[in-house]
C-alpha cells in the first residue's frame, strides 16, 4: 500500500502582491517578504517547512500582477485545491491567483523564457489618493511619450546593460535579451514596459529614472544611446520609487495555468 504522506508533488503558482508594506520578495531576516509570509503559510498547513521557489526577486516596495513561484509538498493536497487553502489564511495583500500541478523538472525561475514588467506615471498636478500607492506622481515637467518609444526601441536585442545595474548583484555578468518595449499615455497615465529574458538588479528603476530626462528633453536620445552603450554606470544617477513598477508576468514555452489567470491581470489606469 502506498502512504500518501510520502507522496511529493512540485506546485506551481501564480501569485499577486501589493509590494507596499513587503521589503521585496526574498526572505530576509527581521523584515517582512512575500515568499516567508507564503513560506510560512504553507507550513502551518502541512506542519513541515518547504521552500519557495520565485521566477523573479522584486525589490522592496514593488508590486507583482502574476509573479510564479513552485515548492514541493508532501501529502494528498490536490495541487489545485492550493489557492484556496492559502487565500483564506494570507494577509490581503497577498492573492493567489491559480495553483497547478506541474512535473518535477519544472522550475519557476530556470523553465522561465521571459520576464515583463510595467512602470506606470501619474502626471496629473493634483495627487489622488485611489492610485499613489502604485505610481509615480511625476507632474514636474511635461513628458513626450514619442521620445521615450525612441529612446526605448534600440535597446531590443542582446545587450550589455551595465549602465542600468545596481551595485550589489551576484549577476556574473550584465548581458540581458530585451525582446519588446512600450511607452503609451493613456489620460493622465504613461505606461512603460519592458519584456526581457531576465532583468539586472534595480535595471527597470534605473531605466526609467534616465528615460525621464529623455522625455523631458533634459537628455537627447543618442545621449541616452551613449550611456547604455558605453556602459556609463557613473552617469546614471537616479532610480525611479518602487511604487510605480509591477511585475506583469512571467512567460515559459508550456504553462499549466489558463491565459485569464496570468496575461492581463493588472488594469490600467486611464483618468483623464
Amino acid at each position: 500500500m502506498v502512504n500518501n504522506q510520502t507522496l511529493v508533488q512540485r506546485v506551481a503558482l501564480v501569485i499577486q502582491y501589493q509590494g507596499t508594506h513587503f521589503h521585496g520578495w526574498q526572505r530576509q531576516p527581521n523584515h517582512r517578504t512575500v515568499q516567508e509570509e507564503i513560506e510560512n503559510t504553507i507550513a502551518s498547513v502541512i506542519n513541515k517547512t518547504v521552500t519557495l521557489h520565485g521566477a523573479g526577486r522584486t525589490d522592496a516596495g514593488v508590486h507583482a500582477a502574476a509573479q510564479v513561484a513552485h515548492f514541493d509538498v508532501p501529502g494528498p493536497i490536490p495541487a489545485h485545491k492550493w489557492a484556496t487553502i492559502l487565500n483564506s489564511r494570507l494577509a490581503n495583500d497577498i492573492l493567489i491567483r491559480g495553483s497547478a500541478r506541474v512535473d518535477s523538472t519544472w522550475h519557476s525561475r530556470f523553465t522561465a523564457i521571459w520576464r515583463r514588467y510595467r512602470y506606470t506615471i501619474y502626471t496629473d498636478k493634483q495627487p489622488n489618493l485611489f492610485v499613489m500607492p502604485f505610481v509615480w506622481h511625476y507632474y514636474q515637467a511635461f513628458l513626450d511619450t514619442q521620445l521615450i518609444r525612441a529612446a526605448l526601441n534600440p535597446l531590443i536585442g542582446c545587450h550589455h546593460l551595465a549602465a542600468f545595474q545596481r551595485a550589489g548583484s551576484s549577476r556574473p555578468h550584465s548581458w540581458v535579451d530585451v525582446q519588446g518595449v512600450m511607452c503609451q499615455r493613456e489620460g493622465s497615465f504613461v505606461h512603460i514596459e519592458v519584456q526581457a529574458s531576465g532583468f539586472l538588479y534595480g535595471m527597470m528603476r534605473l531605466l526609467i529614472g534616465l528615460l525621464i530626462q529623455v522625455g523631458q528633453e533634459e537628455l537627447s536620445l543618442e545621449g541616452f544611446t551613449d550611456i547604455w552603450v558605453n556602459q556609463r554606470r557613473d552617469i546614471v544617477k537616479h532610480s525611479a520609487p518602487a511604487s510605480g513598477l509591477c511585475l506583469l508576468r512571467v512567460g515559459y514555452p508550456e504553462f499549466p495555468f489558463p491565459r485569464e489567470v496570468w496575461y492581463d491581470t493588472l488594469p490600467k489606469f486611464i483618468l483623464g
